[in-house]
C-alpha cells in the first residue's frame, strides 16, 4: 500500500499512536482508510450501528444529537490530529449521537474488526485508547456542568476566554482579540442555546464593557471580570 509509510508517519504524531514503534504503526496504516467529505456531509448518525473510528486528518468534525423538537446540542468539535469514536470498537452500540463535518475534511477511518486484531497484538494501544476515553469523559462531565450549572452568558465568557488561549483561569490572555471559529448559529448550539439567546448574552457583555464585537472578532476588554463570570455557577438557565 504505498500511502502507508506516509500516513504511518503522520499517525505517530497524533495523540493516539505517539510512542507506537514504527513496525506497528506501518501496521496501523496498512488497515486504514483515507475518506473525504465536503462541509456538511454526515459520518454517522445517532442509532447507527458502528464499524470503526476515525481520526481527522484535516477540516473539524461535530458531534451532536438533536432533542425531539429540532433543537442542536454540540457535544464536542473535533479538530486536525483528534480521534473520536473509538468506544465502537469495545461495545458496538449504536452510535449515541451523530457526527458531521463543519467544512471540507479528511479522515483517517480504522475499521472495527481489523484494529481489535491489533489491540491484541499490542496491548500498549489499548492503554492509548483507555486514556482517550477518559479525555472524552472528562469532556463530557464538563459540558454537563456548564449546561446544568451556567447561564449562557457564562458559557459564552467561557468560550470567549479559551478562544483567547486560556481557560478562565489565571493565566493572561494570549490575546485580547479572538476570531469566532464557528458561525453563531452553531455556536448557539455548542453552547446549548438558540442563536437569539446567544445574540442577548453578546449583547449584555458588550453593555457591560466586557467586550466589544466587529463581526467575527471579539476584543476582550476585561478579562479579570470575565473570568469572574465565568466562574459563576448559578443563574436562569436558557
Amino acid at each position: 500500500m504505498t500511502v502507508a509509510p506516509e500516513l504511518a508517519l503522520w499517525l505517530g504524531k497524533t495523540l493516539m499512536f505517539q510512542n507506537i514503534d514504527s513496525h506497528h504503526l506501518e501496521m496501523i496504516a496498512a488497515i486504514a482508510q483515507v475518506k473525504s467529505y465536503g462541509k456538511g456531509d454526515l459520518l454517522f448518525k445517532e442509532g447507527d450501528k458502528p464499524k470503526g473510528f476515525f481520526i481527522v486528518r484535516s477540516g473539524r468534525v461535530k458531534i451532536y444529537k438533536i432533542a425531539p423538537g429540532g433543537k442542536e446540542q454540540i457535544l464536542r468539535i473535533f479538530h486536525r490530529g483528534e480521534h473520536f469514536a473509538e468506544i465502537a470498537v469495545f461495545d458496538n452500540l449504536p452510535f449515541p449521537a451523530s457526527a458531521a463535518t463543519l467544512e471540507q475534511a479528511e479522515m483517517i477511518f480504522f475499521p472495527r474488526s481489523p484494529f481489535l486484531e491489533m489491540l491484541v497484538q499490542h496491548p500498549a494501544l489499548a492503554l492509548n485508547m483507555l486514556s482517550s476515553l477518559s479525555r472524552h469523559l472528562r469532556h463530557l462531565t464538563a459540558v454537563i456542568e456548564e449546561l446544568s450549572f451556567k447561564d449562557v452568558p457564562q458559557r459564552l465568557a467561557s468560550y470567549l476566554l479559551r478562544l483567547g488561549g486560556v481557560d478562565g483561569g489565571t493565566v493572561e490572555v494570549l490575546s485580547p482579540w479572538v476570531t469566532l471559529d464557528l458561525p453563531k448559529s452553531q455556536l448557539a448550539a455548542q453552547l446549548g442555546t438558540i442563536p437569539a439567546t446567544l445574540s442577548r448574552a453578546f449583547y449584555q457583555l458588550k453593555n457591560e464593557d466586557l467586550i466589544a464585537v466587529k463581526g467575527a472578532k471579539i476584543q476582550l476588554l476585561d478579562c479579570d471580570r470575565l473570568r469572574a463570570l465565568a466562574k459563576q455557577g448559578d443563574g436562569m438557565k436558557s
